[in-house]
């Protein structure tokens, strides 16, 4: 089984390429299971597969100079645009593939952490609509 270590991830939102900002990029997607059980299952649970939904989950490395991740992300809040993540910056093929798809900006945080820590910001955006794999 091939193995592999994340060392150039790709991210781009409303067709910017946040790479460079970018310190961890996770996509999560998944079904609701329905419960269709009946007497007929004999005691057993049976599930059908319902609505998909899915989650863009990223941490970034602030910076709040014109031009950069703050000033690009700020005006997107409450808006649906357009992502794409792929494990690699590579050209996207069958090792690497794209998703795509859109999401809701619903919040940003343009100041978090501590005394002596790094300026990053860490949100989660809901998908809108079907979120698509593709190798070419």
């Amino acid at each position: 089984m091939a193995k592999m270590v994340l060392l150039s991830q790709y991210l781009a939102i409303n067709s910017v390429d946040l790479s460079d900002y970018t310190r961890k990029a996770e996509l999560s997607i998944e079904v609701e299971d329905k419960d269709v059980t009946t007497y007929g299952s004999l005691g057993w649970k049976a599930v059908l597969g319902g609505l998909k939904s899915g989650e863009l989950s990223i941490e970034f490395l602030q910076d709040v100079a014109a031009t950069k991740i703050d000033s690009i992300m700020w005006p997107l809040l409450g808006t649906v645009v357009t992502f794409e993540v792929r494990a690699d910056s590579a050209a996207v093929g069958t090792s690497n593939p794209k998703y795509t798809g859109s999401i809701l900006i619903k919040g940003w945080n343009p100041i978090e952490g501590s005394v002596g820590d790094e300026a990053s910001v860490g949100l989660s955006f809901p998908t809108s609509g079907a979120v698509t794999r593709a190798t070419v």
